[in-house]
């Protein structure tokens, strides 16, 4: 059973793999192909944070943003692959920052294509951070159970 685990964490991560790699071999000098597409997204979503809270995002290069995110798929889904809730958190945070800004399909109406596009891959992203919502919680759960157990003590009869 443990083996199988190790497979379906391998497996589950290798989207975030995949994902960093490609992102750290189109790189280059100013953040590659993900820094350009992201840079208008993080401007509406600025605009919208600065709209509702009041509260205005410091400028950030997009080329930071994008090893931030490599950096957390990376050290994330290594640490995930081997069990750890610490990897899970990371990949949690990064899927809730990445869905937020990259799936922004509330600023389309709902009968263009756009929307149906990014509301497909919002719910694809809600179901990556459920399951590792899910692997948090069978972890501590199975932690507080181990701990609960009361070993009785072995009574040597001489």
């Amino acid at each position: 059973m443990a083996f199988i685990s190790f497979v379906g964490r391998v497996v589950f991560v290798s989207v975030f793999v995949l994902s960093a790699y490609q992102e750290f071999n189109e790189f280059g000098v100013d953040g590659g192909r993900a820094a350009k597409s992201l840079r208008p997204k993080f401007d509406v979503f600025a605009k919208h944070i600065t709209s509702h809270t009041g509260y205005e995002l410091p400028h950030v290069e997009t080329k930071n943003l994008i090893l931030g995110a490599m950096i957390m798929k990376g050290l994330g889904s290594l640490l995930f692959i081997f069990g750890s809730s610490l990897g899970a958190f990371i990949l949690l945070l990064y899927q809730v920052i990445a869905i937020t800004i990259l799936y922004d399909f509330y600023n389309y109406d709902a009968d263009k294509k756009q929307f149906v596009e990014l509301f497909v891959n919002f719910t694809q992203g809600l179901a990556l951070l459920g399951a590792l919502l899910f692997f948090i919680g069978m972890k501590n759960s199975i932690s507080r159970r181990s701990s609960k157990k009361k070993v009785a003590p072995k009574v040597k009869i001489t």
